[in-house]
This record gives structure tokens, sequence and C-alpha cells, in this order.
């Protein structure tokens, strides 16, 4: 079924995504008849799969290696073209340490262990990474205690290589460093974040999964004990096919909880609410070189962890993300990734100054536009973050069915972690 699933859907485009808001949900009484979009009757055509993950993301490539490499049959369904096109290709490829969550979160849990598996991962695949580490630093006496904060959530959470630096300790490794206090973290790194989705797909692949790109999942329903997907290609939304899964792992990242919704069986009381955070990277432009050697972040702000620096591995200095909170007015928006990526020029008025608070000699008109990227948050502004979401048919009562919400920061560092927690829970 798999390899005639394969066939059928390889030739996809992207073509007409916007028809989807024509889509309406297949209720659970009827098991083949839905209504097309001229209104008429129509039946669809079945076909039972194994696994299928939704959302080919970092994480959703993750467990779709992960699950394939433990002999079952994944298809990995994705609306766009090609995988990582959204949130897992516009972050700042960190290695994170683990030093900012909650002792016992699922968040400080999986980046211990994501970060583990993720240097060994690189270093076997050949993957470029560099453990280059990081300073976190405090500008202003204010911000000791934060910094120590820190320290000790780092401890608890049992990162090692952490070392409190007075100012003039982190500013003889960082000549261009200003600041009174820092927290040395030795196992902060940076990878080559498109060649590691490329080797997971490869190796997914090899263990015969299937990629179906430009393929929207338009509906769901519960029968029989399985949740029925209801698919369909962007460029063709009339033609339709009903999945019948054993396991599904709803990965799709700013969409999965509007993807979610569409799911006739699952009570929406289980849906967490959808917050958006959209965050600006700048590059560094008129140096000859790099002004750090590591990465470099101040003290962490309401919805991120400040406008840093990150060094990628061609050498290129990027600054950011900042903050700005957005609305998505509807589920459909955030269900077909309808927001704007386009960088504002203007927003490195407000980079200038708190990026001077630890590097004072930034010249101005230094900042040129990077890209933008969007986090996928279930608390808004003024509200405590949120960790990790991960629940399965013990939560909500839907058979087969794992959702995954709030995949945020650190979720690149800890999506191996995450891959392997799913198999080894929800695997029968």
């Amino acid at each position: 079924m798999l390899a005639l699933l394969s066939r059928k859907w390889t030739t996809l485009s992207t073509k007409n995504l916007q028809q989807t808001s024509k889509l309406v949900t297949i209720s659970s009484r009827s098991r083949l008849v839905g209504r097309g979009l001229s209104g008429g009757a129509e039946t669809l055509a079945k076909e039972r799969v194994d696994t299928v993950v939704i959302g080919a993301g970092v994480v959703g490539l993750a467990v779709a290696r992960e699950l394939s490499l433990r002999g079952r049959e994944v298809l990995i369904l994705d609306a766009a073209s090609t995988f990582g096109s959204v949130t897992s290709s516009r972050n700042s490829e960190v290695v994170h340490a683990g030093i900012y969550y909650p002792p016992n979160s699922l968040k400080a849990k999986f980046c211990v262990r994501g970060r583990e598996l993720l240097y060994k991962y690189c270093s076997e695949h050949e993957i470029s990474h560099k453990k280059i580490g990081k300073l976190i630093v405090a500008t202003g006496s204010s911000e000791i205690p934060k910094l120590d904060l820190l320290m000790h959530l780092g401890t608890q959470n049992r990162v090692s290589g952490l070392r409190m630096l007075e100012g003039f300790e982190a500013m003889r490794m960082e000549p261009e460093l200003r600041c009174v206090k820092a927290l040395l973290s030795t196992e902060s790194g940076i990878l080559d974040t498109h060649s590691f989705m490329l080797s997971l797909v490869g190796e997914a692949e090899n263990s015969r999964a299937i990629f179906s790109y430009n393929t929207v999942v338009l509906s769901g329903f519960v029968e029989g004990e399985k949740l029925h997907l209801v698919v369909a290609e962007t460029r063709a939304i009339e033609s339709r096919i009903e999945l019948v899964p054993n396991l599904v792992v709803n990965s799709a990242g700013l969409g999965a909880q509007a993807l979610a919704k569409r799911f006739n069986g699952l009570d929406h009381r289980f849906i967490p609410s959808s917050h958006y955070a959209r965050g600006c990277y700048f590059t560094l432009s008129g140096t000859k070189s790099p002004p750090f050697s590591q990465l470099v972040y101040p003290i962490p702000e309401e919805g991120g962890l400040g406008v840093h620096v990150t060094l990628d591995l061609n050498g290129v200095v990027k600054f950011g993300p900042d903050v700005e909170w957005i609305e998505c007015t509807d589920d459909q928006s955030s269900f077909l990734n309808k927001f704007d990526y386009r960088v504002n020029p203007q927003r490195a008025e407000k980079f200038y100054p708190e990026i001077r608070k630890y590097y004072p000699e930034l010249k101005d008109g230094s900042l040129e536009p990077g890209y933008l990227g969007i986090r996928p948050k279930l608390t808004g502004p003024k509200q405590p973050p949120a960790d990790f979401v991960i629940q399965g048919e013990e939560t909500h009562g839907v058979p087969g069915l794992v959702n995954l919400f709030g995949i945020e920061s650190p979720g690149l560092t800890s999506s191996l972690a995450i891959a392997e927690h799913i198999a080894n829970k929800f695997l029968r």
C-alpha cells in the first residue's frame, strides 16, 4: 500500500494552496463520503498506512527517522515543497546547553538529552558543527541576581561546563565585550541545520520512509478505534484520499493547534491556545573579522532569550532575534502559514541600543536585514513561558494520535530526544 501511495503522491505541487479555505470537515458518521468543492458527494479512495508524521520540520524529521529505524513504515506529509522550510530554517542554529528551563520540565530534560544526542549524531554523520561556547552576560549590577538564577537552573538541570566569571575575566576572553559578570557555558555550540535535516531525511528514506511534500491534511475523524485522515495535493484539493494509519504524529509546528481542531473526535479542551512571537535577525557588515569568538547572550527577556550574538560556521555574525508579538486572526492563517516573513529594516533602530549594552563599539549603519522567524508559543505577553506539550491517547482519548504543541526553542537541540521519547512511549 505504501508503494502505491508513494507513486500516487510523487508529482505534487504547491499551486493553489489557498483553495484549502473552502474545505469542510469530514464527520465521523461518513466513513468514505465527503462533500466535494462543488457541493456534490464523492467517494474517497482509502489507503491503510502504518504511521503518518505530519510536518517535515526538524522535529518531524527526527521522529520519522527514529520510528522508521525501529521498523515502522512511515509516511511524512508536509504542505510545503520541501523539508524544514518554515521555523526549522529560521532560527539561530544554536545547540543549547539546557540552562534556561525549569528543572524536570520537558524542555530541560529534552534539551540536555538532545544536546548529547545531537553532538554525537553530528560527529558520526560528519555534520558541520562546533562547540564554541556561550557567555550569558550581566551588563549592570541589577542583572546579577538573574545570572545567579540561571547558574542555579543550569546546575539543577545537570548541565556540565558552567562557570561564573567576573566581568574582567569575560572581557579578557572577548575584548569587544562589556559586562560586569558572565556565565560561561562550554557545552553550547552551533551546527549546520540544513545538513542535519538533510541527513535525517536520508536516514529515514533508507529505512523505507516516504516523503510526500505539497500535501495538506484537510481533516480527520475517529472511526473503528483509528484516526482517519483526509489529505490532498495542495494544487488539487478536490482530489482527496483517506488514510487510515495506526499512529499519527502531529508535528505541524505553527499550525499544530489549527490542525488538531480539524480532527473530529478530539475534544478542543485538550488543544492549548496559540500565540506567535516574530523575531528578526540582522547581520553585521563592515568588519574585517568577527568581534566575538563565541556566542554572547544578554539576560533573557519576555518571550525570548534577548538579542544575542550568533556566529554561523562561515563566520557570519548575526544579531537577534527580537520579540514582536503578532496576532493570527484565525486558525486558517496559521494552518496555511500565512505569516509575513519580511524583515522591516527599521527594526534595526531598536537593535542598536540593546546590542550596545554589551558591545558598545557597534557602528551605526553596520546592521543589515537578515531573515525572520516565528515562534509557536503556548502563552502570550506578560504570561510565564510554557513547557513543551506532548500528548497521546492517555490525555485526549483519540487512539493513535500524538500531538506536539509549542515546540519552540530549544526544539532544534531537543529534536532527537523528542523523537526518542515518542518512540519509547507510543510505539506498541
